[in-house]
């Protein structure tokens, strides 16, 4: 199957492993060592509503872009839900395939199937060719700001 026709999908259980892997490229983020504890948060997460982490593979089946989604809702704008998109990562080596596009253009229809009003999407770069991406995807950095308290453990 020729790379062009990998389609984005709802991450099954057995993705696990396999998101953790490339998770590693997402801010140097170690695989954890407490597998047990991981193992139950993410039962909980596949388990929890309106969370969807969408995964792009291989034929051989190695994801190697992904994303998450959150559906959250909402009391205002004729209680309409919003999302959130977070942890956009594509494997180093297959970036500037337009994989992690279409992890976000699955997220979109995953919004609109839900009538949300808007999706957001926060990332930490600061490098201008990854900020031009998320304009080309859709997103834009002048209708909202952004701000982010980081909580201590």
């Amino acid at each position: 199957m020729p790379e062009e026709k990998f389609i984005p999908e709802e991450a099954k259980r057995k993705d696990l492993s396999g998101i953790l892997a490339l998770y590693t490229q997402l801010h140097d983020n170690p695989i954890p060592k407490e597998l047990k504890k991981v193992k139950k948060l993410w039962r909980n997460m596949r388990a929890r509503e309106g969370y969807h982490l969408i995964v792009l593979k291989t034929r051989e089946g190695q994801i190697v872009a992904s994303c998450v989604c959150v559906i959250v809702p909402n009391l205002t704008h004729g209680q309409r839900p919003y999302a959130l998109v977070e942890n956009v990562v594509t494997h180093e080596a297959f970036r500037k395939r337009g994989y992690a596009s279409r992890c976000l253009e699955y997220a979109k229809k995953l919004a609109k199937r839900e009538n949300c009003y808007k999706i957001m999407l926060l990332t930490g770069s600061k490098r201008e060719s990854t900020l031009r991406f998320y304009e080309n995807a859709g997103y834009n950095r002048k209708d909202k700001t952004g701000f982010v308290q980081w909580l201590e453990p």
